[in-house]
């Protein structure tokens, strides 16, 4: 009897060495220090490229579709990557990631992102976001709970107004500059104004200045194939969400190549350096823009730290959103 409790201790007591490091090592804060999430930005990018088309808004229009298949195959908790504009607002807030990496090869994207960061700061909840992002006065009637639907109805016919987006600008710019103390340039600070104003200048319903955009509200108001709406806006919940990650500094932008040397190691190094694993990569459609240094890209995938569950998001344009396995991507190179 007394070997068999023996026995019983020693299973038990390897079974407490064996799970519980793997626990403890991922050592992601809950929060980061405004210092640390700046240095992120500063010690990870890679110096701006260009991109042969002007992308502000999303002009993805299945992008919602994969998402009842991608939460049943996701592992919650994980680290998220993506590129490009707001839709991956909507995929951060279904998967509700630890901290999430968002990369564009266009410095743009990387200050546009910022200037969301402020605006989430700022807007308590969704009606305030629409009004502050699209400098337009808020709607009578509108409250937390209001739907989706309701909210963009309400502004459509809302007037611009310049000099509310004046008042904006400088609580955006003194958010960032003063609050956070983010060491900005005054060229970065003159990008978010000209992105600022466009918003203004476009409002909910059309988005010319952005390629192929099928309007704000329409990219909010999008469903899956069942007609489950998932964007970041579609709940209060949904909303709440993506506001705390930027409160905490946790939604982090990069300038960066994906085929580039430093943007994507660095990120993977610090998720390496951290017990951290990449649950999801939204690629959108870039490969189809760097088949010529493919290597390269391939090898920088290969440095993530995945698992046998990461997954990325691919996009074709005239085709649908899919997910493909991460893992065997890297076996396959």
């Amino acid at each position: 009897m007394q070997l068999k409790k023996a026995l019983v201790a020693a299973i038990a007591m390897t079974l407490i060495w064996t799970v519980v490091p793997s626990r403890a090592a991922d050592t992601i804060l809950a929060e980061l220090p405004n210092a640390a999430f700046w240095k992120m930005i500063s010690d990870f990018s890679e110096p701006g490229g260009a991109f042969q088309l002007e992308i502000i808004t999303s002009n993805e229009q299945s992008y919602q579709y994969v998402l009842p298949q991608l939460m049943a195959n996701a592992k919650p908790g994980g680290v998220y990557l993506g590129v490009a504009p707001e839709q991956n607002f909507t995929y951060i807030a279904a998967l509700q990631p630890k901290i999430a990496f968002i990369f564009d090869i266009r410095r743009d994207m990387m200050v546009e992102h910022l200037m969301y960061k402020a605006i989430f700061e700022m807007s308590a909840d969704r009606a305030d976001f629409v009004s502050n992002l699209f400098s337009r006065p808020r709607p009578a009637g509108l409250t937390a709970d209001s739907s989706v639907d309701a909210i963009f109805r309400a502004f459509v016919n809302a007037t611009a107004d310049s000099k509310l987006a004046e008042e904006h600008l400088k609580t955006i710019l003194n958010r960032l500059t003063s609050t956070h103390q983010f060491p900005m340039s005054q060229i970065d600070q003159e990008r978010i104004r000209s992105i600022y104003l466009t918003f203004l200048r476009e409002g909910v319903v059309n988005f010319s200045s952005s390629y192929a955009s099928p309007g704000y509200s329409g990219l909010m108001t999008m469903t899956d194939l069942k007609g489950k709406n998932w964007s970041f806006l579609a709940t209060k919940e949904n909303y709440d969400r993506i506001r705390t990650m930027h409160q905490k500094n946790l939604i982090v932008p990069v300038v960066g190549d994906f085929a580039g040397p430093k943007a994507l190691r660095a990120v993977g190094q610090y998720l390496k350096d951290h017990g951290a694993v990449v649950s999801v990569f939204y690629l959108l459609n870039v490969e189809d823009y760097i088949q010529s240094v493919w290597s390269a890209y391939s090898g920088n995938i290969a440095s993530l730290p995945i698992d046998s569950s990461s997954t990325f998001i691919r996009w074709s344009p005239g085709s649908s959103t899919t997910l493909q396995s991460m893992n065997a991507f890297v076996r396959r190179r």
